[in-house]
């Protein structure tokens, strides 16, 4: 399994290459929202029998090999450069000031090997570990909330005031200004919603009030070193180099951005599919160490993360197709991790089967493979079986809400269930 594009690349290259915008491609129309039932099941169809389909703003990549190719080709760039112009986004000075910036998340080529090397070190597997036993004591703490009554909304009581207290704890900050993170983050992200044109005004005012408060808490810091993550950037050097204090403020804020709504709505979507399998909530209860396991299987059958963009730096030739520079591509990363040529039974969700010979593609891979995926598993795998021990006999209590599909990390708007008291 997962073994067809060498194959199908080698008999493309006996045909002729084909411009990709005069391909004879199936459509997928965006007149509707992207995850409604009707859509979802045109793409799973077409899935079925082509590696990629058109839309309005470019391509989308249906199929594991192929998402898989996209991602680790150097040649296909991050489209977060571009998300303020995909986003419709007209203002001079704003374009020109995400264009001057530089950031992990878009930055290509030597600039991006430099910041990951720089950085690497602080976001090994060993810095998350340390922050485990914190993170118990913050799932233990909402956890009690809601005990008693035996009831609880999973997004607000327990997902969405999660991870930012860690991020605090990882950062050192104080923890009282947790609030103001959550906050920032969520208006900062807006930027990659389909709604980011109208919002402008708030994602300014959050990225100039993070910046501020970033810079203000670097200073601090070079004063007063600590075991900390912003003391380990600030250290960070190889060959004498090392970040400036912009570039730490870009790391700092891409932290505070990226690590809390990402983890409050990949835990919302593993708790969503739990209550639908409770033996397995059971057994992960009664068998805690198989978190790790049930961790990446609830981000391989629902990830929080369905997709992201690439554009062409230059003309590419791929699978028969011409890819003229500045194509828009959106690789699916849901329906690469549901693609049964290179998962067995990928529709089944099971926490108990063998890991597959390859990851799942929710962090992504690559040069830009996600930077926090250690703290993003050590999050979940701590928080998991916490609540399946504590939140016994689970099952939801009402209707189950999701975020609008221009949500640029999908999960739970809301997700009420009740549970033995305990």
């Amino acid at each position: 399994m997962g073994a067809t594009t060498t194959t199908d690349q080698a008999a493309d290259s006996t045909t002729a290459i084909v411009p990709a915008a005069e391909a004879d491609l199936p459509t997928i129309g965006m007149d509707g929202p992207i995850d409604d039932d009707e859509i979802r099941a045109r793409m799973n169809a077409i899935a079925a029998e082509h590696w990629i389909a058109r839309t309005p703003v470019g391509y989308v990549i249906l199929r594991y090999d192929d998402v898989l190719a996209i991602l680790r080709d150097k040649r296909w760039h991050n489209a977060a450069a571009k998300a303020a112009e995909l986003a419709g986004i007209t203002d001079p000075d704003y374009l020109a000031e995400a264009e001057g910036s530089v950031s992990i998340l878009s930055a290509e080529g030597d600039v991006h090997m430099r910041l990951r090397r720089l950085v690497a070190k602080s976001f090994s597997p060993r810095s998350a570990d340390r922050l485990r036993p914190f993170m118990r004591d913050v799932v233990n703490g909402l956890i009690d909330e809601v005990a008693p009554a035996g009831r609880a909304d999973i997004v607000t009581d327990i997902c969405e005031p999660y991870p930012i207290p860690i991020i605090c704890e990882l950062l050192g900050a104080p923890k009282e200004d947790w609030k103001l993170f959550s906050k920032w983050a969520e208006d900062v992200l807006r930027i990659f919603n389909g709604t980011a044109a109208d919002e402008l005004d708030m994602i300014r005012a959050a990225q100039r009030d993070l910046d501020e408060y970033t810079r203000a808490m670097i200073a601090k810091r070079r004063d007063d070193p600590r075991d900390d993550l912003l003391t380990d950037l600030i250290a960070a050097e190889e060959a004498g180099d090392r970040l400036s204090t912009d570039e730490l403020v870009m790391m700092v804020n891409a932290v505070i951005v990226g690590g809390t709504d990402t983890t409050r709505n990949q835990l919302g979507c593993a708790v969503a599919v739990f209550a639908e399998h409770p033996e397995q909530w059971r057994l992960l209860a009664e068998h805690p160490k198989i978190a790790p396991r049930a961790v990446e299987e609830v981000m391989r059958h629902s990830g929080a993360i369905r997709g992201t963009g690439r554009f062409a730096s230059e003309e590419i030739e791929y699978r028969g197709l011409r890819f003229a520079p500045g194509t828009m591509v959106m690789p699916s990363l849901a329906l690469g991790n549901r693609d049964d040529a290179a998962f067995e039974a990928p529709a089944t969700f099971d926490i108990t089967k063998e890991p597959a010979e390859q990851p799942h593609l929710t962090f992504g891979s690559g040069i830009h493979y996600c930077l926090g995926a250690s703290l993003a598993r050590a999050e979940l795998q701590e928080a998991l079986p916490l609540l399946a021990r504590r939140m016994p006999d689970l099952e939801i209590d009402g209707e189950v809400t999701w975020k609008p599909s221009t949500t640029a990390i999908f999960g739970p708007a809301r997700l009420p269930v009740t549970f033995t008291p305990h």
